[in-house]
């Protein structure tokens, strides 16, 4: 869930960074190995496309879908991926992603191992939620995103930075998918979502945490826009960059949202400019009060969205 009170500042601000999305598209993460004898119950990829994912946290996800399809009704769109966060030894929750695919979106679930030992998790001394939720997850048959201990390179977790070294946490991440992977639960898409970086604010380099090509599919980044001289060139570019010298997996903005002092309309016109300038997949938009309300506010924020949204790709196209 999203850290309370947290001040994020931008990095200072950087050029484009002249990756073209040509490449970022045709590079694809490297298969998983399958054991021999696990059969293969579930295989679903998603396409890496730029400008195709238009994503949206509610608070009430996933108890209830009914939030998610007023954002889309006030938008003229349905989002095609649907957010939310899930506390560690939760199971899977089979009927929102049901629920989600049957309004053609992809569920996004971002597990949080709030005070748990990712050694431990290494160790293997929870394989049995591990093999469960797996299994959960391969029955369901269809995509699903699935994000591990997010913002790690922030020191606001328990899973993160001056709290769990980043060998750890590396060893947990892989682990996991090693699990995953051994139940056959092959329509995972692996996000690695990483916070923007900011030194100055204790907010380090993602580099030290990655897990690897072979257990990675998509990289997301989360940053928010809380000034108004802020751009997505400063505020998302120096992570970018810093993502670009470990990899090439197409990127997703996994959480965004605007205060409504930066100015909402123009910054939402600056996300879906930004997302097609750097070759992104697309964004999600934290809709809910967190450490600042980052709701659309206004008839002309909501103006702005409906814009953008017309611009972006669908999933069938």
């Amino acid at each position: 869930m999203r850290p309370r009170g947290l001040l994020r500042t931008a990095a200072a601000a950087a050029g484009m960074l002249a990756v073209s999305s040509c490449a970022v598209l045709q590079h694809a993460a490297a298969p998983l190995p399958r054991p021999a004898g696990v059969p293969v119950l579930a295989r679903a990829s998603l396409p890496a496309r730029t400008a195709t994912y238009l994503g949206v946290f509610e608070p009430t996800s996933p108890q209830s879908y009914g939030q998610v399809s007023g954002f889309g009704t006030a938008i003229g769109r349905r989002p095609n991926v649907v957010l939310y966060f899930s506390g560690w030894s939760v199971a899977f929750k089979s009927w929102f992603a049901g629920r989600a695919w049957a309004n053609g979106a992809v569920p996004a679930v971002q597990i949080d191992p709030q005070g748990i030992s990712l050694a431990a998790i290494a160790a293997g001394r929870y394989d049995s939620y591990l093999r469960s939720y797996a299994a959960a997850v391969r029955s369901y048959g269809h995509p699903v995103i699935i994000g591990f201990g997010h913002e790690m390179n922030g020191w606001w977790f328990t899973w993160g930075y001056r709290h769990t070294s980043p060998a750890q946490f590396v060893a947990a991440w892989r682990h996991i998918v090693n699990v995953f992977r051994q139940q056959g639960a092959y329509n995972v898409t692996w996000l690695w979502t990483i916070n923007i970086i900011d030194p100055a604010h204790g907010i380090r380099s993602p580099a030290a945490w990655w897990p690897g090509g072979s257990y990675v599919t998509w990289v997301g980044i989360d940053g928010y826009y809380r000034k108004p001289s802020w751009t997505f060139a400063s505020l998302f570019g120096p992570t970018i960059k810093a993502v670009r010298t470990v990899t090439l997996d197409p990127i997703l903005l996994s959480e965004t949202g605007v205060a409504l002092a930066a100015g909402q309309p123009a910054k939402i016109a600056d996300i879906f400019t930004g997302v097609r300038a750097y070759g992104l997949l697309g964004f999600t938009w934290f809709d809910a009060n967190g450490s600042r309300d980052w709701r659309l506010a206004s008839p002309a924020a909501f103006a702005a969205f409906r814009r953008g949204a017309r611009s972006f790709g669908r999933l069938s196209s």
